[in-house]
């Protein structure tokens, strides 16, 4: 049985980390039969402790992974106001208390700092490599971790809801939508955001609801993708290739020039604005191609072949 090409986008539950959810679906690919050759990758990071939107990429879709952790994100939060801890979420030890409660007049003074382009330190407890090893070992080892500020854009950053201390318009939390560029951290958005209100801050829920073209009326639950393993068609829980790809123009070629591509070579001559295009041929994804001054120059080619070829 030949390998799937296309998109999985999983509900990520709470607990799970980004590693074992493409373990997930590997396993249940085995299990319907499908081999170990089969490519996985995910398109973007999520902390165990956050929930939502998780693009796996299948087969040639895994050449769009870097593209899909470049891509623009929406996440929805809720900052608890009085404590930090040293991961900045609940699964970290308290390290700063504070009793002081902002109210919605000082929310909505200080929100606007935090939109557009911003500076932004990322967490102690990342990813990030500092001299070659993650942040997240050395700071578990009891090491000072110095990370760099980084640039950032946050597109808007809007109030979804608060908490109040009972009897009074002190703010206990604090939900916010962020619609942000690559490399955000929205832990470190919730710190910096509980400073600039006087107090302190922590994580309690994150939730990413989008991730480039993909947001959760497209996500399945971890139950729905373990029914593939059982036997249910792959097709009810993937998208296809291309899916990945709607928010790009798209090219629509005649057999010679996808051969000409698939080939490598250049097209020229092309009536197209210049930018980053998906070539096709019928419904069938060839390449992602480059166009300048009507010349388009193949970036990623793509092996799928039409089911009537």
């Amino acid at each position: 049985m030949s390998g799937p090409s296309g998109w999985i986008i999983l509900d990520k539950p709470l607990g799970m980390g980004s590693t074992q959810a493409v373990a997930a679906v590997k396993r249940n690919l085995r299990e319907a039969g499908f081999g170990k050759g089969t490519k996985v990758g995910h398109g973007g990071t999520l902390d165990p402790l956050a929930t939502g939107v998780l693009p796996i990429a299948l087969g040639e879709a895994t050449k769009l992974t870097g593209r899909m952790q470049d891509a623009d994100k929406a996440y929805e939060f809720t900052v608890r106001f009085g404590e930090e801890t040293d991961t900045l979420d609940l699964e970290g030890a308290v390290i700063a208390t504070s009793d002081v409660r902002p109210t919605m007049p000082d929310i909505e003074a200080v929100l606007p700092r935090f939109t557009g382009p911003i500076a932004q330190v990322p967490p102690a407890y990342s990813a990030l490599k500092v001299d070659g090893q993650r942040a997240y070992d050395l700071a578990r080892a009891g090491e000072a971790v110095e990370l760099a500020s980084r640039s950032v854009v946050v597109h808007a950053l809007d109030i979804v809801h608060v908490d109040t201390v009972a009897g009074g318009d002190r703010i206990h939390a604090l939900t916010l939508l962020a619609k942000v560029s690559k490399g955000t951290y929205i832990r470190s958005l919730a710190r910096d955001t509980a400073q600039a209100l006087g107090t302190c801050g922590t994580v309690t829920m994150l939730r990413r609801i989008k991730a480039g073209p993909f947001d959760l009326s497209h996500a399945i639950s971890l139950d729905k993708l373990n029914e593939i393993g059982k036997g249910a068609p792959l097709e009810h829980v993937t998208l296809p290739l291309e899916a990945g790809l709607d928010d790009i123009p798209a090219i629509d070629l005649d057999p010679e020039q996808a051969k000409a591509v698939r080939q490598g070579r250049v097209l020229t001559g092309l009536p197209f604005s210049d930018g980053l295009h998906c070539a096709r041929l019928g419904l069938v994804p060839v390449a992602l191609m480059d166009l300048s001054d009507g010349d388009a120059r193949v970036v990623r080619g793509f092996n799928i072949m039409d089911v009537a070829e």
